[in-house]
């Protein structure tokens, strides 16, 4: 977490982290563990600093949610750059995936520092323990919300780290089953958290809110979605932020929209053998022009890259489309007739766009541009919160009247007309604004899948196998391969 300094002073052994030739039985001197941990308060903050530690290694969730989509293609420097993601792109992955792996790891190890809390939850009594374990049930239920978006059913292990071997014990849990998992830990998280922390980045009660009204939403549960989102619309926390066109600069981040933001720092670097190392935000880097000169624009590596489609969605007008799409021959263009001359290469797919939410920018805090990015993730905003209530409301058949007014509050930030329409036509409405307000946020292959409209969109997408991502082959390998591969993999 941004400003909070991250300590190894445990040993966690985690699902899918460790193979047998890499595991030694030897005892570390001075080796910290249950009998010794715990005792106090800051034993359970220690231990919660671990838990969040993970969410800055969901950069690489944000870029699939959109490579794997129709809004960007992968990019790079060629058609051999990072294969995982050219194949994520093209719908040709398969069971050997790093990229894909790299989610299960990461995403079952956020899970096992979180149950390591819950573990251990009574050991120590201490005045502010509702707090430490609402953010620990919060945690979990992200990394298990991430996991189901990819993997369909997943092993749940639930309240007690999995150890070295345990995993082959493990079944995979139905998708149902985990998701009530997840209700059950945001509903106890909106119950006991306060509506703000002392320190930023920290989760809070709105931020368990709007997660479940999205758990709901993606099991199409639309009264019980738009209960909990209104509910938090009504609460008067969040407002939109008045200005689209700055709203992901450094210099607002944690604002008034933000319901939940991951937070990341220029404090630790890493190098592309651990890129999970970093609190920097891998996806900035890897989002940034290959190459480019001039002084508004630190080079990157031009992955995650615009369609043209993505562009010609924007509405005439859209307040959205320069704080979104980064038009790089219009930049130099801009530029030129100011005297600056501006150089880059073209990657691999250059369309001429270039994902400007997320894009290295010179004078902003880095330790390097590429890998240690400090530009924090709005992984939940309220304009999110909007369109997902929205949805609910008109799709539950519940209030056409206040659907319209939530997208339409939505629109006029983007400095367009109201919307007007009914029935499946609004429905219509809120999907295509939904695109276009969260286009690069990485949200819109699991939008297009849970809505349906992915085989259709998505050029490669295979119905009824492509909905899910395969199990990473040497986690089956692990397990004993007593699990069942997804469906067409």
């Amino acid at each position: 977490m941004k400003n909070i300094i991250k300590y190894y002073v445990f040993t966690f052994v985690l699902l899918g982290l460790v193979s047998c030739e890499d595991f030694v039985d030897i005892e570390p001197l001075n080796q910290v563990n249950s009998e010794n941990y715990f005792n106090s308060e800051d034993d359970y903050q220690q231990a919660l600093i671990g838990a969040y530690d993970l969410l800055q290694s969901s950069y690489i969730n944000v870029m699939i949610g959109e490579i794997a989509s129709d809004n960007t293609l992968c990019g790079g420097e060629n058609a051999n750059d990072v294969v995982g993601l050219q194949e994520i792109d093209d719908m040709t992955h398969g069971v050997v995936n790093e990229q894909l792996r790299s989610v299960w790891q990461w995403m079952y190890a956020g899970v096992n520092r979180a149950n390591y809390i819950f573990e251990f939850r009574d050991k120590t009594d201490f005045a502010d323990k509702d707090n430490v374990l609402g953010q620990a049930a919060f945690l979990r239920a992200y990394y298990f919300f991430e996991l189901t978006k990819f993997f369909g059913d997943v092993p749940m292990p639930v309240d007690k780290r999995v150890q070295f071997g345990d995993e082959k014990d493990l079944v995979r849990t139905p998708q149902a089953q985990v998701f009530a998992q997840i209700e059950t830990d945001l509903a106890f998280a909106a119950s006991v958290l306060p509506e703000t922390q002392a320190q930023k980045g920290r989760v809070t009660k709105g931020a368990a809110m709007a997660l479940l009204g999205k758990a709901y939403l993606f099991q199409n549960k639309f009264g019980e979605a738009a209960q909990v989102l209104e509910d938090l619309i009504g609460m008067d926390i969040y407002q939109l932020h008045d200005n689209y066109d700055n709203l992901f600069l450094q210099q607002n981040e944690n604002n008034i929209e933000s319901v939940f933001e991951i937070q990341y720092s220029n404090l630790e670097g890493a190098g592309f053998g651990c890129l999970q190392c970093s609190e920097g935000n891998v996806a900035v880097g890897f989002n940034g022009v290959r190459g480019i000169t001039g002084p508004t624009y630190a080079t990157g590596f031009s992955f995650n890259v615009p369609t043209q489609d993505l562009v010609d969605a924007f509405e005439a007008g859209d307040g959205r489309y320069r704080a979104t799409i980064f038009d790089v021959e219009a930049y130099k263009a801009e530029m030129a007739v100011q005297g600056i001359e501006i150089d880059y290469n073209e990657g691999f797919e250059h369309t001429g766009y270039f994902n400007h939410k997320y894009i290295p920018r010179q004078g902003e805090s880095f330790q390097d541009p590429n890998l240690t990015n400090s530009t924090n993730y709005r992984s939940i905003r309220y304009s999110d919160v909007l369109l997902m209530a929205a949805e609910a409301l008109n799709r539950g058949g519940i209030s056409d009247d206040r659907a319209r007014a939530y997208l339409n509050q939505v629109r006029q930030r983007a400095s367009l007309g109201p919307v007007d329409a009914s029935g499946s036509a609004l429905t219509d409405a809120i999907w295509q604004d939904r695109r276009i307000e969260l286009a690069g946020e990485g949200h819109r292959f699991f939008d297009l899948v849970r809505i349906g409209q992915a085989a259709s969109a998505i050029p490669g997408f295979q119905a009824n196998k492509n909905e899910l991502f395969p199990i990473p082959l040497i986690e089956l390998e692990l397990a004993g391969s007593n699990w069942a591969q997804n469906d067409g993999y």
